[in-house]
């Protein structure tokens, strides 16, 4: 399936994306500055944004509650027809029929556009019910795309069996995938998404910021606060990171989102600065050879450091 770029009068593969741009930091000056240490001027998001769409980097990522709620209405605002969004739906504990479509309309009158095209279950609580009513609205045209997020592999196998009783495929599977953490791959949901034809996407790739350059200063944030006992953990890594980045003439971020695009799993990258656009382009552009993953992986198993985990949303599942 293919999404159409009016802007340029080009086709977009949407199930060929190489990144995504993260708009998890977008538009409160409050979130920006308690989650990375700084805000960015809505002008400045939208030459980002500008940016992605002259990379062909259309794939836009969103949530209700991003930017303490600010960031869909934004991109409303900058105008979606000649972008791709993704958007999603998180349960509560308790199902509540007709609430996922309450949810999909709002998104759909905040972005300003009558569907969305690729649109997220993103936690395995009632799985039947929930996704009963995503194919509804699939039916219904306001969605082209379904996909599931922090799903584990008996859950995206069921998630996959209903939706192909319906005859729609499943699109991807959205899970916490970085160098450091590739339990979804160790426990067999990145081979089985490969196996079935569908995505992975992978968020938090640079861990909060751990996987970031130690010898560039940023202002605090409460994620660095959090973790910052753990970077020092991190060193041998950083070097590693930085010992390869510099024969691609690309820094440790770069690295670690080259990493993931090597691995044929798609990063998702918040980037609020045009520049960070034109990294995340030229990372997931970078060929790494085997030998240099595999150095990867070596030392990033002997530091052992784990920041988010791959079960982070676990706990918010219904049992």
């Amino acid at each position: 399936m293919r999404s159409y770029n009016n802007r340029r009068k080009t086709i977009i593969d949407i199930r060929s994306p190489k990144a995504i741009i993260g708009a998890n930091s977008w538009g409160s000056a409050a979130y920006g500055k308690l989650l990375r240490g700084s805000s960015v001027d809505e002008a400045t998001i939208r030459k980002a944004m500008d940016t992605a769409k002259e990379k062909d980097l259309l794939i836009f990522d969103l949530a209700q509650d991003y930017g303490l709620g600010k960031a869909q209405k934004m991109i409303g605002r900058f105008g979606t027809d000649d972008i791709i969004i993704s958007a999603k739906f998180t349960p509560g504990k308790k199902y509540v029929p007709g609430q996922l479509r309450k949810s999909l309309e709002r998104d759909l009158s905040e972005f300003r556009r009558d569907h969305v095209d690729i649109y997220w279950l993103h936690l395995p609580t009632d799985i039947e019910k929930n996704l009963a009513e995503i194919i509804a609205l699939y039916n219904e045209g306001k969605i082209h795309h379904i996909g599931v997020s922090n799903f584990d592999l008996a859950e995206c196998k069921k998630a996959k069996s209903i939706l192909d009783k319906a005859k729609i495929p499943l699109y991807g599977v959205q899970n916490h995938y970085s160098l450091i953490c590739r339990e979804w791959e160790q426990n067999g949901v990145v081979a089985w998404c490969r196996e079935n034809g569908v995505l992975f996407w992978a968020w938090a790739v640079l861990e909060e910021g751990m996987l970031t350059d130690p010898r560039v200063k940023t202002k605090g944030s409460i994620m660095k606060l959090i973790f910052s006992g753990k970077r020092k953990k991190l060193r041998p890594l950083h070097a590693a990171m930085n010992r390869v980045g510099k024969r691609h003439n690309i820094t440790i971020p770069q690295v670690a989102e080259a990493y993931c695009a090597n691995k044929g799993i798609v990063p998702i990258c918040g980037c609020r600065k045009p520049y960070q656009v034109e990294q995340l382009y030229e990372a997931v552009n970078t060929k790494l050879s085997p030998r240099e993953m595999w150095f990867f992986e070596t030392v990033a198993d002997k530091v052992n450091v784990r920041i988010l985990g791959a079960d982070v949303f676990r706990f918010a599942v219904k049992k």
